[in-house]
C-alpha cells in the first residue's frame, strides 16, 4: 500500500494534465484541419465541374473526372494530416521522433525491396488519374473483364459487372484497359437482310429510323450525331450485312441501341423486308422417306359440294 502511494505521489500531475490537454488540442486541430480541407476540396470539385462544362464537356464527364481527382486528393490530404498529428503526439509523450524516423527509413527501404508491387501499383494508379484514362462511373474492360468503375484508389481499381460481381485489380497488374465511355460512346449495328432485298432501300429505311429517333425529344439529347452508314459490310451465308454506327452520350449507347433495333425490326416488317434466320431440315434416314404432300383441287371441290 505504501509503495502504491509513493508511486502515485511521485507522478507530476500538472505535467500529465498539460500533456493530455496538448494531445487533445492536437487531435482537435487535426480533425478540424481534415474537415476544412475536405470542404475546400469539395468546393474545388464543383469548380472543376464548372470549368469542364465551360470547356464543352458533358455534365457526366466533368463530374466523373472531378470526383475521381478529388477522391484521391482527399485520401492523400487526410492521411498526411493524421500522420503529422501522430508524430506530434509522440513528441508530446516524450518519444524521440528522430530515431523513429531513421529506423522507419531503414525499415521502409527493406520493405521496399519486398513490396515493389505496391510501389508499382501506386505509380500506375497515379498515372491512370493524371492522364485521365479512367474515372469512377466509366464502363471499361480491364484485362478482358468488363464492368463499371466503382472505386479508383492509389493501389486498386474496383469494377462491378452487370451481375453485381466485384472485380479488384491492383493498378500495377493492368495491362490492357478499354474505356467505352470516354467523351462519347457508340452503338455499332450490323443488320442482315436477305439477298433478294434491295440494299439501297434497306439503307434508306435504316436512315429514316435513325433520323426519326434523333428528332424525338426523348432521344435528341442522347444522340450527338446523325446515324452513319458504313455500307454493305459482308456477304454472309444467308444474309447481306449492312454496318453502321450511332454516336451517343457516354453510357447511353445501350439505351439507344435497343430502341434502334426495335424500330428497325418494326420498319422492316411494315415494308416486307426479310431478315434471314437459320432453317433446319430433320432427316430420319431411308426408313422414313419424306412425306409427299399434294393439293388436289378437284377433290377439294367435291368435298365442298358434299358438305353443302
Amino acid at each position: 500500500m505504501d509503495t502504491m502511494q509513493s508511486v502515485v505521489g511521485s507522478i507530476d500531475w500538472d505535467s500529465m494534465v498539460l500533456v493530455g490537454v496538448q494531445i487533445g488540442l492536437v487531435i482537435i486541430a487535426a480533425a478540424l484541419a481534415s474537415f476544412v480541407f475536405v470542404k475546400l476540396l469539395s468546393r474545388f470539385e464543383r469548380t472543376l465541374v464548372k470549368r469542364g462544362l465551360a470547356e464543352g464537356e458533358t455534365p457526366s464527364e466533368s463530374r466523373k473526372r472531378a470526383q475521381t481527382l478529388m477522391g484521391l486528393a482527399r485520401q492523400a490530404v487526410v492521411l498526411t494530416i493524421w500522420v503529422l498529428a501522430l508524430m506530434i503526439v509522440l513528441r508530446e509523450l516524450g518519444v524521440e521522433i528522430g530515431p523513429l524516423l531513421a529506423g522507419a527509413g531503414i525499415v521502409g527501404l527493406a520493405l521496399g525491396f519486398g513490396a515493389q508491387s505496391l510501389v508499382s501499383d501506386f505509380f500506375a494508379g497515379f498515372f491512370l488519374v493524371m492522364e485521365n484514362q479512367v474515372r469512377v462511373g466509366d464502363a471499361v474492360r480491364v484485362n478482358g473483364t468488363w464492368g463499371y468503375v466503382e472505386q479508383l484508389n492509389f493501389r486498386t481499381l474496383v469494377l462491378r459487372d452487370l451481375t453485381g460481381e466485384i472485380h479488384i485489380f491492383p493498378n500495377g497488374t493492368i495491362t490492357t484497359l478499354s474505356n467505352m465511355s470516354h467523351e462519347w460512346s457508340a452503338h455499332v449495328f450490323e443488320v442482315g437482310v436477305a439477298y433478294k432485298e434491295n440494299t439501297d432501300v434497306v439503307v434508306e429505311i435504316i436512315q429514316q429510323v435513325g433520323s426519326g429517333m434523333r428528332g424525338e425529344e426523348a432521344y435528341a439529347d442522347l444522340i450527338i450525331e446523325d446515324l452513319e452508314i458504313f455500307g454493305v459490310d459482308q456477304f454472309a451465308d444467308s444474309a447481306v450485312v449492312i454496318k453502321g454506327r450511332i454516336k451517343t452520350r457516354p453510357l447511353k449507347q445501350w439505351i439507344v441501341g435497343r430502341e434502334f433495333n426495335r424500330r428497325v425490326k418494326l420498319a422492316f416488317d411494315q415494308r416486307g423486308i426479310e431478315i434471314p434466320f437459320p432453317h433446319r431440315t430433320v432427316y430420319f434416314g431411308e426408313a422414313s422417306p419424306p412425306i409427299a404432300v399434294s393439293h388436289d383441287d378437284d377433290a377439294a371441290s367435291e368435298a365442298k359440294k358434299d358438305a353443302s
